[in-house]
C-alpha cells in the first residue's frame, strides 16, 4: 500500500501560483511514477502532469505546459506541483496518485493509488 496526502491547495487570483506537495508512506517511493489529475465540479478526472520514477521523464497535458511544472524528491518521498500563470480554468480538486509504471501515464486508470485531493480556487 501507499498513502498519499496532498496539501497546499486554496485561494489565489488569477495570475498567481500555488505550489502542491504530496507526501507519500508506506511502499518505496522511487519504485513508482507520480502524476498528478484534477476533477471540476460536473467534468471528469483530467490528467495533468506526471513524472518518472527518477524524475528523469515529465510530461505534461497541452494546457498547462509551460505553466505548470512537476517534480519530485525521492529522499523526501514527495512529488510537487509547481502551479504559476493559474487560470480561472484551473479550478478543480487536485489528486496526486502513484503507478508502477510510467508507461500510459496520461491514463488514470494505470494508478494504483490515489490521495483525497487538495482544492484549488482561482478568482478571476
Amino acid at each position: 500500500q501507499v498513502q498519499l496526502v496532498e496539501s497546499g491547495g486554496g485561494l489565489v487570483q488569477a495570475g498567481g501560483y500555488l505550489r502542491l506537495s504530496c507526501a507519500a508512506s508506506g511502499r518505496t517511493f522511487s519504485n513508482y511514477a507520480m502524476g498528478w489529475f484534477r476533477q471540476a465540479p460536473g467534468k471528469e478526472r483530467e490528467f495533468v502532469a506526471a513524472i518518472s520514477r527518477t524524475g528523469g521523464s515529465t510530461y505534461y497535458e497541452d494546457s498547462v505546459k509551460g505553466r505548470f511544472t512537476i517534480s519530485r524528491d525521492n529522499s523526501k518521498n514527495t512529488v510537487y506541483l509547481q502551479m504559476n500563470s493559474l487560470k480561472s480554468e484551473d479550478t478543480s480538486v487536485y489528486y496526486c496518485a502513484a503507478a508502477p509504471s510510467y508507461y500510459r501515464r496520461t491514463d488514470a486508470a494505470v494508478y494504483n493509488y490515489w490521495g483525497q485531493g487538495t482544492q484549488v480556487n482561482v478568482s478571476s
